[in-house]
């Protein structure tokens, strides 16, 4: 195997490993936030169609975590829906969200 490759290629080749890393989880931290935004913004919607809010709110928050926390673990804990709620309504429009990760 040839070992005089160009300390040029080598560098160059680190840089574009290391861009695209750091890329890569700049993609996956946007998609955990819009996925905790969209979540927030369903909640907000179906709170709107209940009757008593403040009652019906937190019964569909303890109702949505029993169900879906078994399955996708403690990221999706009634507190954590609290939370993506309050980032639906802190920022109701999602490209001021899109706009903070560019």
């Amino acid at each position: 195997m040839p070992t005089n490759l160009s300390t040029a290629l080598i560098a160059d080749v680190r840089r574009i490993i290391a861009a695209s890393q750091i890329a890569a989880v700049r993609s996956v931290n946007f998609e955990r936030v819009r996925m905790y935004w969209r979540i927030g913004e369903r909640i907000v919607v179906e709170e709107q169609h209940g009757q008593e809010r403040a009652e019906y709110g937190a019964y569909l928050l303890r109702t949505l975590a029993e169900e879906i926390e078994p399955e996708f673990g403690s990221g999706f804990s009634y507190r954590q829906l609290a939370f993506c709620r309050q980032f639906y309504r802190t920022y109701p429009i999602v490209n001021a969200v899109r706009s903070q990760f560019k």
